[in-house]
């Protein structure tokens, strides 16, 4: 059977072929309580060292320093001794060991090049046990370079939906805490249950591990996927890549310090625009990452391994963008990660200086600064700059100056929304003739949702009164102005424009009340912020006036340029830089009382508030500046944040394709209507109701509740249950709380009961079995009360899989569809009289007729089939005459049968005429229908089959009961 021990085995195969040695952990030459394998990190210090190889004992002085840094780490300090291990390693690697006690570097490992890489050791070992084999903790896969652990692997099985790679990486957390000597040497660590592979870094929070994917292949949730993964990512070459150049330590505003390690796309990225630099050409390349994927940091890593190569001789790197605040953001992100040689242009004079002066450092500047510049400032070709928002500093001919300035110099130009082929300008400055899609790295829309790296967006209509239409005011206009000139009809519609809507006191008002109840009832009892997008800056002023009255003053504030102002009308918003990044920070804060932002301009590009969830857009937006605005929300927060919203007083989502007017299907599956999840509502009620046909919801007792246990026997099918009640659960938060919702209110109460009173007590498995979000734990808290009940002894089944994963596996829709219409048809034949069926077969017609008429598709035809043919199945067992109930007798004997051996010696027929006598007494007309019928005759199956003739298998008795249902 196919367990965490054969994944084990598999990628310990995968790794061998990816040129990992495998020795198994008791042939390993350490002792369990060395971290290190001493003897191998000797051999690699003598290996890589001529001063070593001379005096081996010196490698014990080495191995001395590493061993006291290994075993002093405890869990509080655990970053600061794996940060400690890195600059040993790659930074302050300087011993004694030099002619006259000379301080010379000394080579741990072998980096960078071919030849060096092949100078490593590298081995993967499994079940490494620390720090005894008694009472010590066992690791499912550890990968040594050169003795140095630097990988740790957790594996689950792939056979409970509800244990996924979330517990191998608890796991792991867990790891840290009571071991942290394991980890002081620590690249990265990666968990998987044979379906998906996820990676992080040394104390990186569960909900931020990330996959890991190759350019042209993005597929997940199958072992394949899981093997291409550790293949493409797990190789030397790699590994040591990532540990030199891709992970670093950071400080937060809080000075505490934290690891980072790149995602996929910022390695595929920051490493073309390295080996671009390195080959001379092509000197240009485009990079579209969408908004809140991390382009800041891809410029980080490229950054620091241009700088760090030796054979590109120290360049200068200059990182620009278009905005201020974005200039202040991404030196706060090259600050925080510690970065050397580090220089800003805050002016023209200081930008000429900087180039003139041939300086070697990193420069931070705004595109800008380049506006005034009309001659060559330096010509050298190891100039390289990545110019941020790209699209958006063509303005004037900028990306011309930028060349004109600095002629050789390489261009990479990065942008958060992709970019259309008429802009030529931008294509001209950055895109390469050899990238046929006009991108040499692209991370899309759907790749950042799918990696769970941004979060999808929702966009709510408002009452229609709130609403400007500007399309119907034009229209409205043209006819009420028809009889005049066009003269008239000009000054007219200089005096009747969209200002005027924007400013009318009525219409502000009433859209300050639809915000502050929205707010307060769909926002805030979640724990989250929100932004308030206006006209203008006069418009701030309104808006916050209003709030004012609704919120009180400290719910709100504006942030807005308060230049040209002449009257002193925005000085109370009137702030210096830092005095602003203070008050955005008192914003983050989910304690503070502020709440919302009111804004026109500024913080509708790089700023990020994780806490921001939803935007009151106001603003007449299109392309990308309404892309990169609305994503401001969409930054991921906690597990209880699974969508950023956006509600539109502007109509600009009438028509998203018209709004944003590229890549439409992208951003479909980024943007969903909140009227699309109302639509689903029912079906995903239904989805959940499906596992408990036939028991009385309405009822509150322990019994139902232990008939609703009976129909979830075995961890699969509760697994499935979770499946489905967590994408209910998630549509509840976003609706709630929608009148929509009232008439499922009960039956969605009565599953959360349900759900709650079966899920894993031991915190596993928190994937799937995930926290309701906090309107549906208030709503649980309110209503339910839940004991202990007994459940019977896990029975291991091969359920049928969800429907989804049934047709998935069809290779011939075509053919399955007309199977399971075949069958459907001649049920409802064989009862054409009963008005149950007639009405079954209008429903096949009237399904037909859509399906013929291309209004809807294949699959959902096939899903919609299955569905009728559920519910005729259903119809069939009230409907069966008396003389086909001899039908149950040969049923039950072909099942006795089936699982008879000669360690069950079964009288077949003595059980089953046990259990048709027994029933037959027990059963009346409709006992289907009825909580006391079902009981009854399941407590009487019980007393044959598990009492009387000890055959406690939970799959035989819910077939037996299966055929009762139906012929009885």
């Amino acid at each position: 059977m196919l367990n965490e021990d054969t994944i084990e085995q598999m990628l310990i195969s995968v790794l061998q072929k990816n040129g990992w040695t495998y020795i198994p952990a008791d042939k390993m030459p350490r002792q369990d309580s060395e971290v290190m394998v001493e003897s191998m990190v000797k051999a690699a210090l003598i290996r890589l060292n001529p001063e070593i190889a001379e005096e081996p004992s010196r490698a014990d002085e080495v191995i001395y320093k590493l061993r006291s840094l290994i075993l002093s780490a405890q869990p509080h300090n655990l970053i600061a001794q794996n940060e400690t291990f890195k600059k040993l390693i790659f930074e302050e690697n300087s011993f004694p060991f030099g002619k006259d006690g000379r301080m010379v570097p000394i080579r741990f490992f072998g980096t960078m090049t071919k030849e060096n890489l092949a100078l490593n050791e590298y081995v993967v070992t499994n079940q490494w046990c620390f720090p005894t084999r008694e009472g010590g903790k066992r690791l499912d896969l550890v990968l040594l370079v050169n003795g140095f652990p630097l990988i740790i692997g957790e594996l689950k099985t792939p056979f409970r939906d509800a244990i996924t790679w979330l517990d191998g990486a608890k796991d792991i957390a867990d790891y840290e805490k009571s071991i942290p000597q394991m980890f002081v040497t620590n690249v990265f660590n990666f968990a998987s249950e044979g379906k998906c592979y996820r990676y992080g870094s040394v104390n990186m929070p569960i909900d931020m591990w990330g996959p890991w994917h190759t350019p042209d292949d993005k597929t997940e949730g199958t072992l394949i996927s899981v093997q291409k993964s550790v293949v493409d990512m797990i190789t030397p070459e790699k590994v040591m890549d990532i540990f030199q150049f891709f992970t670093m330590f950071a400080t937060d505003k809080k000075y505490r310090k934290y690891k980072i390690i790149c995602r996929y796309q910022q390695y595929e990225g920051a490493n073309l625009i390295v080996e671009r630099v390195k080959a001379g050409y092509p000197k240009k390349g485009l990079i579209w990452h969408f908004q809140g994927s991390g382009k800041s940091l891809l410029m980080v890593f490229a950054a620091y391994k241009l700088r760090m190569i030796p054979e590109l001789k120290n360049p200068t790197v200059v990182i620009v963008d278009d905005r201020l605040d974005l200039e202040t953001q991404i030196t706060a992100t090259f600050n925080a990660s510690d970065i050397p040689n580090m220089a800003a242009a805050r002016t023209k004079e200081e930008l000429i200086k900087f180039f003139e002066g041939d300086m070697r450092k990193i420069l931070i500047t705004t595109i800008f600064r380049f506006g005034d510049v009309d001659k060559c400032l330096n010509e050298s070709s190891n100039i390289i700059l990545m110019v941020d928002e790209a699209h958006r500093t063509q303005e004037g001919d900028l990306g011309e100056k930028m060349r004109t300035a600095l002629p050789n110099a390489f261009f990479f130009g990065l942008t958060g929304t992709p970019i259309n082929r008429v802009d030529k300008n931008t294509f001209r400055t950055f895109g390469a003739e050899e990238d046929k899609s006009g991108y040499m790295s692209k991370y899309s829309f759907s790749d950042s949702i799918r990696d769970g790296a941004t979060l999808p967006l929702n966009f709510e209509a408002v009452p229609v009164e709130l609403h400007v239409d500007k399309e119907k005011i034009n229209e409205e206009f043209d006819l009420m102005t028809k009889d005049l000139s066009e003269e008239d009809k000009a000054e007219l519609s200089r005096r009747v424009n969209m200002k005027a809507i924007m400013y009318d006191r009525k219409r502000i008002k009433k859209v300050c009340e639809h915000i502050a109840k929205h707010y307060q009832e769909k926002i805030e009892p979640n724990g989250y912020k929100g932004q308030v997008v206006v006209y203008d800056r006069d418009c701030c002023l309104m808006y916050k006036e209003e709030l004012d009255k609704l919120l009180g003053p400290d719910a709100s504030t504006i942030v807005m340029d308060t230049n040209n102002d002449k009257a002193d009308k925005y000085k109370a918003y009137r702030r210096d830089r830092d005095e602003e990044s203070k008050l955005l920070d008192y914003y983050r804060d989910p304690k503070t009382p502020l709440k919302l932002v009111i804004v026109t301009a500024k913080l509708l590009t790089g700023f990020d508030a994780p806490i921001l969830q939803v935007m009151y857009l106001d603003k007449p937006m299109k392309d990308h500046n309404l892309l990169q605005a609305i994503c401001r929300t969409n930054r991921t927060y906690d597990s209880g944040k699974t969508f950023g919203l956006i509600v539109d007083y502007i109509g600009i989502f009438d028509n998203v394709a018209n709004a944003l007017n590229f890549d439409e299907e992208g951003m479909k599956k980024v943007i969903t209507n909140i009227e699309e999840v109302k639509k689903k509502l029912p079906q995903l009620v239904d989805d959940c109701m499906q596992f408990f046909d036939g028991i009385d919801t309405k009822g509150d007792d322990w019994e139902i509740l232990l008939q609703a246990q009976e129909r979830l026997p075995d961890d699969r099918t509760k697994d499935r249950l979770a499946a489905y009640f967590r994408v209910l659960s998630r549509a509840w938060e976003a609706l709630s709380p929608d009148a929509c919702l009232n008439e499922y209110r009960d039956k969605y109460k009565w599953l959360a009961k349900v759900y709650e009173s079966v899920k894993p007590t031991d915190s596993r498995g928190a994937l799937v079995w995930t926290a309701f979000g906090a309107k549906t734990m208030e709503l649980v808290h309110q209503n339910i009360i839940v004991g202990e009940a007994e459940e019977p002894d896990e029975i291991i089944t091969m359920d049928a899989e969800l429907i989804d994963d049934f047709i998935a596996a069809q290779k011939d829709i075509k053919k399955t569809t007309m199977k399971v219409e075949i069958n459907l048809v001649a049920m409802i034949q064989r009862h054409s009289k009963d008005p149950k069926y007639i009405e079954l077969g209008e429903k096949l017609e009237k399904l037909r007729d859509q399906h013929k008429q291309g209004l809807i598709g294949s699959i959902e035809f096939l899903k919609m089939l299955l569905s009728l043919a559920r519910e005729a199945a259903r119809a069939e067992r009230t409907v069966v005459p008396e003389e086909e109930i001899d039908r149950g007798k040969a049923a039950l004997t072909e099942l006795f049968n089936g699982v008879r051996n000669e360690k069950t010696p079964i009288i077949v027929e003595r059980i089953v005429n046990d259990i048709d006598g027994i029933v037959k007494i027990v059963r009346f007309d409709g006992w289907q229908n009825t909580t006391e019928g079902q009981k009854e005759v399941k407590k009487a199956l019980r007393s044959i089959i598990w009492i009387k003739y000890k055959l406690k298998n939970q799959e035989v008795f819910d077939q037996a009961y299966s055929y009762i249902e139906q012929y009885y």
